[in-house]
């Protein structure tokens, strides 16, 4: 069955509070946002049986969970010290649903949330991501042109039988670069880390995939791309788990393809442009969680504007004009003095 699986799901670094037991259990890939729900103490819709979550500590949630997927291998060669599990039918996965969750739940300490895709320019900032990470690479042009700076991996990163002169390699260095940038610029806001809402780094790193095609996976490039890129995740997982004083969770989803009927369109790191994405169906737009915020307000308000009218209408029908109001009252007593 793991041969048919291929695809892997690992977990370099845990907190003692959460508890991944030792198996080759697979894991449904369309439960992969589930799972690292569950892990921040969070609930999911649907019950999820998979017995390589066991129940941990609920009083001493992980302060952040870091998801790295890297598409275009099904296995990367990880340190024994880190769980991995099959992924059965791995299909394109978001963890949106984390993202609203912790947004929804702990807007008012603006926890830090960062879902990243250097290869499609596709970058999502809620919170205090939005200041810690203003200067972080996002597009190509930026991208490469962090790798030619003086403090870049560039100059301490063996190559081997990599190029620098070559697009496909430079744009799988770049996003190493992304990964050494947010641990770099997260450590001169290491505050952040020790406050009690929690965080979440999405990254989807599609560098490997591209020199897969362009040299083959049986080249020597790919696979001193391969083994660097294994000991780039090893060091992330590393300072991330440091910066947290040991309370995150760094999992690493490696897939070859995802098997989707209904394909994501997303835009080679060699496109210049992306096409809009169509809705056959004519779907209506999904509510946000502002939607019953905002509901509630303009019905209460209109309820008590009517009260408001009803009454003020029901004591002008039946005042008296000599007694209760001050203008007829007045009115009198000057006629009289008069």
């Amino acid at each position: 069955f793991l041969g048919v699986c291929g695809d892997e799901f690992s977990v370099l670094r845990s907190p003692q509070s959460v508890v991944f037991r030792d198996g080759s259990w697979p894991i449904p890939g369309e439960r992969i946002p589930d799972v690292a729900a569950l892990s921040m103490g969070f609930s999911v819709e649907e019950d999820l049986s998979w017995p390589g979550l066991a129940v941990g500590d609920l009083f001493h949630r992980p302060r952040a969970t870091v998801l790295v997927t890297v598409k275009g291998v099904d296995k990367l060669m990880l340190p024994a010290k880190g769980i991995s599990y099959p992924i059965e039918n791995a299909v394109p996965f978001s963890l949106d649903s984390v993202a609203n969750a912790i947004h929804t739940l702990f807007s008012e300490e603006t926890p830090v949330v960062l879902q990243l895709a250097p290869s499609e320019e596709r970058v999502y900032m809620v919170g205090k991501a939005n200041s810690v990470f203003e200067d972080l690479s996002v597009t190509l042009r930026q991208l490469r042109n962090r790798l030619f700076q003086d403090n870049s991996i560039l100059s301490s990163l063996p190559l081997n039988s990599l190029s620098r002169n070559n697009e496909v390699d430079l744009l799988f260095l770049s996003e190493l670069q992304v990964l050494h940038d947010i641990a770099s610029l997260l450590s001169r806001h290491k505050h952040l880390a020790k406050d009690h809402s929690p965080d979440l780094y999405s990254l989807e790193l599609a560098g490997l995939e591209e020199v897969g095609k362009r040299y083959g996976e049986d080249s020597q490039q790919f696979k001193d791309a391969s083994q660097i890129l294994v000991d780039s995740l090893q060091k992330f997982a590393d300072e991330m788990f440091n910066l947290y004083n040991g309370n995150a969770v760094v999992e690493v989803v490696a897939v070859k393809t995802f098997n989707s009927p209904l394909a994501r369109k997303s835009r080679s790191i060699l496109q210049s442009s992306q096409g809009e994405t169509e809705n056959p169906y004519n779907l209506a737009y999904p509510y946000n969680y502002n939607y019953s915020v905002i509901f509630n307000i303009i019905l209460w308000m209109m309820i008590g504007l009517a009260l408001a009218v009803i009454v003020i209408s029901y004591n002008l029908w039946n005042m008296d004009p000599g007694y209760d109001s001050i203008i007829y009252r007045m009115t009198n007593q000057k006629i009289r003095m008069d």
